[in-house]
């Protein structure tokens, strides 16, 4: 069964594969950036930034899984919207405690909280195409 709004979805994820992508090369290739950014000192070791760089850029690589057959992307978006949650979270916590400065947030904005109602709105239209059966979940 084909999932409502398969092309506006598949663009959405099509371009958060893009971002990811892009976000993620960024990050590996110049890992300071963030901290010169928002003002931090940049730590002793940024190769560790650079790794989270590559996470993100598979990110998306998952994301254009989802893109390419939204019908099977469920686990994928999910995990990815979680991910998008949780990050603000820890940024917010971050700039309460002094550890961060407000500048920081602003890496929330483009990496998570653009995405939360469009990642929202495709779980939403494959939850309503799956099968129904007792039990079935993700």
């Amino acid at each position: 069964m084909k999932i409502a709004h398969r092309q506006w979805h598949r663009g959405v994820f099509a371009a958060a594969a893009v971002y990811n992508i892009l976000w993620g090369l960024f990050t590996a290739v110049n890992p300071k950036w963030f901290f010169e950014f928002s003002g931090m000192e940049v730590p002793r070791y940024p190769e560790i930034f650079a790794c989270v760089g590559m996470v993100i850029g598979l990110y998306g690589v998952l994301y254009a899984a989802v893109a390419w057959r939204p019908e099977t992307g469920g686990l994928i978006a999910a995990v990815g919207l979680v991910v998008k949650v949780l990050g603000p979270i820890g940024m917010v916590v971050s700039i309460q405690s002094g550890a961060w400065p407000a500048k920081a947030a602003w890496l929330c904005v483009g990496n998570d909280l653009i995405w939360w109602v469009p990642f929202g709105w495709y779980l939403w239209d494959w939850k309503k195409s799956r099968p129904q059966s007792p039990g079935a979940g993700l």
